[in-house]
């Protein structure tokens, strides 16, 4: 039970579960009303053990619930590659020895700051994103973004393969230098294109100007 506000603005201890209960629950209830779910769940068991032993279907999946939320065919391809760079980098990682998640975080924290001269909570700040909120911040991020982000995590990655760090402070090191290489390429792009790479904008503007935009307005 956690206190949640009810409507008369006072807090009451209120039944709660997670994702994961509530699944659990609806498995258990007996009405025929929670069939439609109960299968809908089975659904999405069966696809994850398909996903298991091919995981191009895994792929495919998410590519497909990507041009369902309306992002475009040339951006899908470079967030799946990135995707895919950023397994190989946390794979890597492994390789070294890393595997907390809190230290996963800190050095891609080192590599957003070479890059972009921010974290990524302060990058999600940038673009307005909400503070609580589980969004992905590469899900709200340009082409040219993408780019630079997967350059910083390939670079990191090739120079840990080289020279194989041992311990966070080494692979600190490691992960900035992969992101000064895409930091210093995205202020020449910069220069080149006389405007900054860095944008505010987000997916939930770009749905929120779709949604008010006229449907005869082309």
């Amino acid at each position: 039970q956690l206190k949640l506000e009810a409507a008369d603005g006072k807090k009451y201890a209120t039944d709660c579960a997670n994702t994961e209960g509530v699944f659990r629950i609806i498995q258990s209830i007996p009405s025929p009303k929670a069939e439609p779910f109960k299968r809908w769940l089975a659904k999405v068991g069966y696809e994850r053990i398909e996903e298991i032993e091919n995981p191009e279907l895994a792929q495919e999946r998410m590519k497909q619930l990507y041009e369902q939320k309306g992002y475009p065919k040339d951006w899908i391809d470079k967030r799946l590659r990135g995707i895919a760079i950023r397994q190989n980098l946390t794979d890597e990682w492994k390789e070294r020895g890393i595997t907390d998640k809190k230290d996963y975080a800190i050095l891609t924290a080192e590599i957003s700051k070479a890059t972009f001269g921010m974290t990524p909570s302060e990058y999600k700040n940038h673009k307005n994103l909400p503070a609580k909120s589980k969004a992905n911040l590469r899900d709200h991020m340009t082409d040219l973004e993408l780019i630079f982000t997967m350059l910083g995590e390939k670079v990191t990655t090739e120079i840990s393969e080289k020279e194989k760090p041992k311990g966070m402070p080494e692979n600190k090191k490691v992960a900035k230098r992969g992101g000064s290489v895409a930091g210093t390429a995205r202020k020449e792009a910069e220069k080149e294109l006389g405007r900054s790479v860095i944008s505010k904008k987000n997916y939930l503007e770009n749905q929120k100007k779709k949604s008010l935009k006229p449907k005869n307005d082309k």
